[in-house]
């Protein structure tokens, strides 16, 4: 090596191990779960929805499926769960400002979904 001239070599794979974020796991599962990303889109752009609303939006979703999810993103704090009184009673769902916090993600994901994906 000539004097005053500096390399730099990429560190080897094993030098730096790189650790995948528990958090960052923990939102990629629940995001990523199956049906769960398609259901959050369609309540960033349709708002307020009725369970039979979100299941036509969302083809080949059966229900059982799809009141897994909600239960499971009403019980992270995602979505908000709204039962109207009379007859007959009205369920509705709609994201809380923790689901919406994700529009700009969501975004980025579509963004790159028609960049990159036939």
């Amino acid at each position: 090596m000539k004097s005053g001239s500096t390399t730099t070599e990429a560190p080897s794979a094993s030098a730096e191990c790189a650790h995948c974020c528990p958090r960052y796991h923990e939102a990629v599962e629940l995001v990523g779960k199956r049906w769960t990303g398609a259901i959050l889109y369609v309540l960033l752009h349709g708002g307020r929805m009725r369970f039979t609303e979100i299941a036509h939006a969302v083809p080949d979703l059966s229900d059982r499926l799809l009141s897994e999810r909600m239960k499971e993103l009403e019980s992270r704090g995602i979505v908000e769960r709204h039962v109207s009184d009379g007859t007959p009673t009205r369920v509705s769902y709609e994201l809380t400002a923790k689901g919406r916090e994700l529009a700009p993600a969501m975004a980025e994901l579509k963004t790159w979904a028609d960049r990159w994906l036939d």
